[in-house]
């Protein structure tokens, strides 16, 4: 379309015109001398912020929050940050169900403007005339270091802090600020009732870490867990990622010093000691890494032609196309593979019918070419497959059963011809959902988990779609005689929920079709780092 051709590099999966996010912004929220609500010493909610939430930290008025908050801020565009379901353009703190603590309006560009100095405090405001605390917001511009570190510590005779057993030791790492200060970034889980604690390897961005600065000061305090939220300080311990990452050759122990007892104790040797036992460094690539690297994506689409789907020539049918509106099946079609073909290099997509008796001996058949060319089923763009999609519906008569096996087997064959990374196909097929070959469509998606290949299902009608739920494997893992898919490739979408009543279609496409292609990332990031591909070196331009 005329209008998509400004679109930004691909990998931008929401195409909006000259709108290239200028850098990613990390923020980070505490707050200072919140007002309790009406349950005093109630459990505060997590802070809510337009694009999510923070995490619920109890018993506090100064909570500093864990979680961060990445952001795409593009210069051109106010953008400003607000709280869901409340007064539009705030972002507030909520405390209990009813305790609403107050809230605060401030735009992005404000925050980021005064990223050289303090963090930008905002006053809230609850009841009328009254403050009820300041949020502190923090944006740091996040380096393009796309590094995942993966790293395990230990302790050993930490100090003894509980009156009755030993003590509950975790650890929180804090990265320094470029202004000095310090911004928290992990914690560790609590390992109850121990001075020699080993706790669980975790990953952690170095982004998050250090910001892509490895000189830069790591900070680690090391706590004993209080039930009620009073944390007793044990000691610290000062690294950066430098020091950290010459652990890969040699274990590194770090003195923990509680600067208090220094000062008292002459005698004072250490609260314990934290040994770094491993550490270990990832690149993380993205899905527009692999694009720029030459990686191709193709496309085939498979449409149900069976029975169930009402005869094409009644308005109740789901393939009905009216001279006013496009069927369901072609509604669908156009909203995904418009997004799907700036992707694909050729334009060329193979697209397949199932469930039909097909001219000119009445078999019938679950992978018919649309365009009827057995040995090319290739149709040029989304406009040729809805050409040859509504051609179809003339010459063949809907039938059944709904097979899928033989549609994904087709394409996993030819998935499993180039497995270096170079190809990765994506089959759409959509469906009413009634499907009868359960079984063996589970063995074909099993056995394709392993191949570079995704499945997306777009359920149209108001069938009951259990069977699609069971198959997009978020929930649980997709199994076929005791053996387990390799990784989730199949998306299911209910078309149904994009529809909207006033019949405005040109939004809900736009979310179907966000919502389709939103794991299809993911998927082929996931082929890759199995496989152990690196995305090839896209050419300079």
């Amino acid at each position: 379309g005329g209008a998509r051709a400004g679109m930004a590099a691909p990998g931008a999966l929401e195409p909006a015109a000259g709108s290239v996010p200028g850098t990613k912004v990390e923020l980070t929220v505490s707050c200072r001398q919140l007002r309790w609500g009406r349950v005093l010493g109630g459990p505060p909610s997590p802070l809510s912020l337009q694009f999510g939430r923070t995490e619920v930290i109890d018993n506090t008025l100064n909570p500093d929050f864990v979680r961060k908050f990445v952001l795409d801020y593009y210069f051109e565009e106010k953008q400003n940050l607000r709280d869901w379901g409340n007064p539009p353009w705030s972002h507030s703190a909520f405390f209990g169900a009813q305790d609403f603590l107050g809230q605060a309006f401030v735009a992005l560009g404000e925050v980021i403007g005064s990223q050289r100095g303090p963090p930008t405090a905002v006053g809230q405001k609850g009841v009328p005339g009254k403050r009820c605390g300041t949020i502190l917001l923090l944006a740091e511009e996040l380096s393009n270091c796309r590094d995942i570190v993966t790293m395990q510590l230990c302790a050993n005779k930490l100090d003894k802090k509980d009156f009755f057993g030993k003590s509950d030791p975790f650890l929180v790492f804090y990265r320094s600020n470029e202004d000095g200060t310090f911004t928290i970034c992990h914690k560790t889980e609590v390992v109850k009732n121990t001075l020699n604690p080993v706790w669980q390897p975790f990953t952690i961005p170095v982004r998050a870490l250090c910001n892509g600065d490895y000189d830069r000061t790591v900070k680690i305090d090391v706590y004993d867990w209080d039930r009620d939220g009073s944390h007793d300080f044990i000691g610290e311990f000062a690294t950066s990622y430098r020091e950290l990452s010459r652990a890969q050759s040699q274990f590194t122990v770090y003195e923990v010093l509680n600067p208090r007892k220094k000062c008292k104790k002459k005698k004072y040797v250490n609260s314990g000691t934290v040994t770094l036992l491993s550490f270990s460094v990832e690149s993380e690539f993205t899905f527009v890494d692999y694009i720029r690297g030459g990686t191709q994506l193709n496309f085939t689409v498979a449409i149900d032609f069976t029975a169930s789907n009402g005869l094409p020539s009644q308005p109740t049918s789901l393939h009905y196309a009216s001279p006013y509106q496009l069927s369901a099946y072609a509604l669908a079609l156009k909203a995904v593979g418009e997004i799907i073909q700036d992707y694909d290099s050729d334009k060329l997509f193979p697209a397949y019918g199932f469930g039909a008796k097909v001219p000119p001996d009445g078999k019938i058949s679950h992978q018919f070419p649309l365009n009827n060319n057995v040995e090319n089923p290739s149709c040029a763009g989304i406009e040729g497959v809805l050409e040859s999609y509504l051609q179809s519906l003339r010459t063949v008569q809907l039938y059944g059963p709904t097979n899928f096996a033989p549609v994904i087997n087709q394409v996993a064959g030819i998935a499993a011809q180039v497995t270096d990374g170079s190809q990765y196909h994506v089959l759409l097929i959509i469906t009413d959902g009634v499907i009868s070959d359960m079984l063996q469509t589970k063995e074909a998606i099993v056995t394709a988990s392993s191949l570079p290949m995704s499945i997306i299902i777009v359920g149209v009608g108001p069938a009951e779609f259990e069977a699609m739920e069971e198959l997009d494997g978020d929930e649980v893992r997709l199994s076929s005689r005791g053996r387990y898919a390799e990784r989730d490739i199949v998306q299911f979408v209910p078309f149904r929920d994009y529809v909207d009543d006033s019949g405005n279609q040109v939004l809900s496409m736009a979310r179907l079709a966000k919502d389709v292609l939103a794991e299809i990332p993911e998927q082929l990031l996931s082929y890759m780092k199995t496989r152990d591909i690196k995305p090839r070196r896209a050419d300079p331009e």
